[in-house]
């Protein structure tokens, strides 16, 4: 294929590769390995995963980078353990920890009871050591100089916080909750509830809006088919990832008009929002209802 048609052919892939990330890679390291190996270079990921954390990444490709806010990512779902008895400045293994001196002979009662205080909707403050900008600056190039600064709480939900294993000084935990959630500081936050201090020593997420580690690609397995040239298998149609919207099925004609920014009729006034889809199935725009207009509006066009 000459160099031409090969961007233009790379240019139209569109969707989404749910990854397995493995410990000690950023987000960003996922992201160029897939970029080396699909020779794409637009592509962007929903919600950061720690270096010490694995599991369920949704990579975004080509033009459905654009897709992100609209993708149904707002709940995660991790596996956490946390070490009962000592603290770590950074909330997790990676900072430099010390014991508490108080002894971790906890009763279970007891910690599914501060559990289930977390339950709800909760007032959080992220870790010093995180990418939060502060002033403009990311929060942990602040706290590695020394700079004394306070980042502001959020409230966040946690929708249910289960005790999977309770083996003193660890505790294994299941955790659903709202995207921007760290998990980092409610193992702090717990350690301080129950008196004894805390961190957490491992992460896995497990589920990303619909997408679980069911639908995750592991990343060795991924560069595999990168080099075997079938790494398509695990492309996501824009479409088909958008599960949640509702479907428009355009004819040509209402295809044009989408791509070049024109609205049409609208049939039914039941839904704000819309995936409009070509004959084919192809995600062309997301279109927003004017229903004074009785008509669909273009409001993100992904191909002109």
């Amino acid at each position: 294929m000459r160099s031409e048609e090969s961007r233009r052919y790379k240019s139209a892939i569109s969707g989404v590769i749910v990854v397995d990330k493995p410990i000690g890679m950023t987000s960003h390291d996922v992201v160029q390995v897939i970029r080396k190996g699909t020779g794409i270079r637009r592509i962007g990921h929903t919600g950061t995963l720690d270096p010490r954390a694995s599991g369920v990444l949704v990579i975004l490709i080509g033009p459905a980078v654009r897709l992100s806010e609209y993708l149904q990512t707002d709940k995660k779902r991790y596996e956490a353990v946390i070490r009962l008895g000592s603290v770590s400045d950074t909330y997790d293994g990676d900072g430099v920890i010390e014991s508490t001196g108080v002894s971790c002979d906890i009763s279970e009662d007891r910690v599914l009871d501060a559990i289930e205080s977390f339950v709800g909707e909760i007032e959080q403050v992220p870790p010093a050591y995180s990418a939060l900008k502060i002033a403009g600056r990311k929060a942990y190039d602040l706290a590695r100089k020394g700079v004394d600064f306070e980042i502001p709480s959020r409230n966040v939900t946690i929708h249910s916080f289960d005790l999977i294993e309770y083996n003193p000084p660890e505790l294994a935990v299941d955790i659903l909750c709202s995207s921007g959630t760290y998990i980092r500081s409610i193992a702090n936050d717990l350690g301080k509830g129950l008196g004894c201090g805390a961190y957490l020593s491992a992460l896995r997420r497990t589920l990303s809006g619909h997408f679980s580690l069911r639908d995750a690609v592991p990343l060795p397995k991924l560069q595999e088919s990168f080099e075997e040239g079938n790494w398509y298998q695990y492309l996501v149609p824009a479409a088909e990832a958008l599960e949640n919207a509702e479907e428009l099925v355009l004819t040509m004609e209402q295809e044009t008009a989408i791509r070049h920014g024109r609205r049409i009729e609208a049939d039914s006034l039941e839904f704000d929002l819309a995936k409009g889809v070509s004959e084919q199935g192809e995600l062309i725009a997301i279109l927003e209802l004017d229903k004074e207009a009785r008509e669909w509006k273009p409001k993100k066009v992904l191909y002109p």
